[in-house]
């Protein structure tokens, strides 16, 4: 037997040592190892607790503590696990034993690697979501610079639906347009959270554990907010990183969407944005070429993300109460996405605050004919039933496009000819200043509503 099988959690009831075939199937050290930390502070804390169950005196405990203490300190230098490690738990536990020897095969009394695992997935995804939620914190700080500056610059730009010209728009709003969405991703990954934050440790393998282990104490002391309530559904339970996957889906969704309109708008063809040298890549073949590489890699982040959600999620389907071993894979699945943000998200930050905006560029692509609606909103205004007024504003669109001209070069006698009500002042109402003016309403386009939302932006994203 060897040094690693006589450490082996399990197999007293075997005759024969695992097959190759399923210890390359069923270890999971290579996924799971990075739970150490977490793994080595809850047994430090299991540990305590086994003081009041009377499994451990207060000195032995402290002995194991210590050489919990030392184990981490082996792992932090890069000790590697042995083949016969099955997972992160076997492997802390063979090196508590050269550290501390008897003591440790105590350690094990009353807690299962059901409840041990799934406490352990809980800590890391507490200790990955404030670093999710700085990510995104940057990068709506950056939105906010822009929107800042575009807002000061009194930059107007087209806003599209469809991807075809609709609105004049002042360039700030659009750019403030993508920080709410990350303000909901943010409470989305709070949410996570807290429901993260119930402790499933000393629910033993499904029947809870024998020993009186002071659960309350236990999660106090690893900042859970609670212990779980049922061990049944503790240790099979794994909805908390499914919530973390959807959040983390959402996120990437938003970062894909924020990078479409950046690469669109960074086009030749509509020249809005220069993306800066040190976010940018070049060509192989083509000296001229600036690609935006980020956030072409950002644009296809979803399907990386959200496939590990389904992944979790099809794991999750179907399965009996309990622990079941399909559970093993929801780590690959939450490390996999969290990693892809953890990557992404700086990245795109860097990008976008080395953008600059071609405030010319934006002003001329606002044509005349995004002035349709306020044409129509002149008519109402003088008491033109809003339907009527658009069919109105409709045959003047077909009739600047016969005579090929933008809907504001039309001559105002074919203006007034269109309805009576339109009167010599139309051409002044009839300007992007007039649009941009009219639309004071919270949440809209004008000036006083951008730099209003812009403030209660700053006070969201903190």
């Amino acid at each position: 037997m060897t040094e690693g099988e006589r450490h082996q959690l399990w197999g007293g009831r075997f005759g024969a040592a695992p097959a190759d075939a399923l210890r390359a199937l069923n270890n999971s050290i290579g996924t799971d190892l990075r739970l150490w930390p977490h793994d080595i502070r809850l047994s430090q804390a299991w540990a305590r607790g086994l003081v009041a169950a009377g499994v451990y005196s207060a000195v032995e405990a402290d002995t194991v503590i210590a050489g919990l203490a030392r184990v981490a300190a082996r792992l932090a230098a890069g000790v590697a696990p042995l083949p016969s490690d099955e997972d992160v738990h076997t492997l802390i536990d063979r090196l508590l034993h050269e550290e501390v020897g008897e003591p440790a095969s105590r350690l094990h009394t009353g807690r299962s690697r059901n409840d041990q695992v799934a406490t352990g997935a809980r800590l890391w995804v507490l200790a990955a979501l404030p670093r999710l939620d700085s990510a995104l914190r940057g990068l709506q700080r950056a939105l906010l610079t822009h929107a800042r500056t575009l807002l000061d610059a009194g930059t107007v730009m087209p806003a599209y639906t469809h991807l075809q010209r609709a609105q004049p728009i002042l360039a700030a709003h659009w750019m403030l347009a993508h920080v709410w969405p990350l303000a909901r991703d943010r409470e989305r990954l709070r949410q996570a959270g807290t429901r993260t934050a119930v402790m499933p440790l000393g629910s033993g393998a499904i029947a809870g554990s024998a020993f009186r282990i002071p659960r309350d104490e236990l999660a106090a002391e690893l900042g859970f907010s609670r212990p779980s309530a049922n061990s049944i559904d503790a240790t099979g339970d794994r909805d908390f990183i499914a919530d973390v996957l959807y959040a983390a889906g959402m996120v990437a969704v938003h970062g894909s969407r924020l990078a479409e309109d950046l690469i669109v708008f960074g086009t030749s063809e509509f020249g809005f944005v220069r993306f800066g040298d040190a976010f940018s890549t070049g060509s192989s073949m083509m000296p001229q070429k600036r690609n935006p590489d980020v956030f072409e890699i950002a644009r296809g982040a979803p399907g990386r993300v959200v496939a590990d959600l389904q992944a979790l999620l099809m794991s999750l389907k179907g399965l009996p109460s309990g622990y079941n071993k399909d559970l093993q894979d929801d780590k690959r699945a939450l490390f996999d996405a969290v990693d892809t943000l953890e990557l992404v998200l700086p990245a795109m930050t860097g990008a976008l605050a080395e953008c600059r905006f071609d405030a010319e560029r934006m002003r001329r692509a606002v044509s005349g004919g995004l002035l349709a609606t306020d044409l129509a909103d002149y008519l109402v205004d003088r008491g033109v039933p809003f339907r009527d007024a658009h069919a109105v504003v409709g045959r003047l669109v077909r009739e600047a496009e016969q005579r090929g001209v933008e809907l504001d070069a039309l001559p105002l006698p074919v203006i007034r000819d269109a309805h009576p009500s339109f009167g010599d002042d139309v051409a002044v109402a009839f300007t992007i200043e007039a649009s941009l003016a009219r639309r004071t309403v919270s949440g809209s386009t004008g000036p006083a509503a951008v730099r209003k939302q812009l403030a209660e932006a700053e006070l969201t994203v903190g």
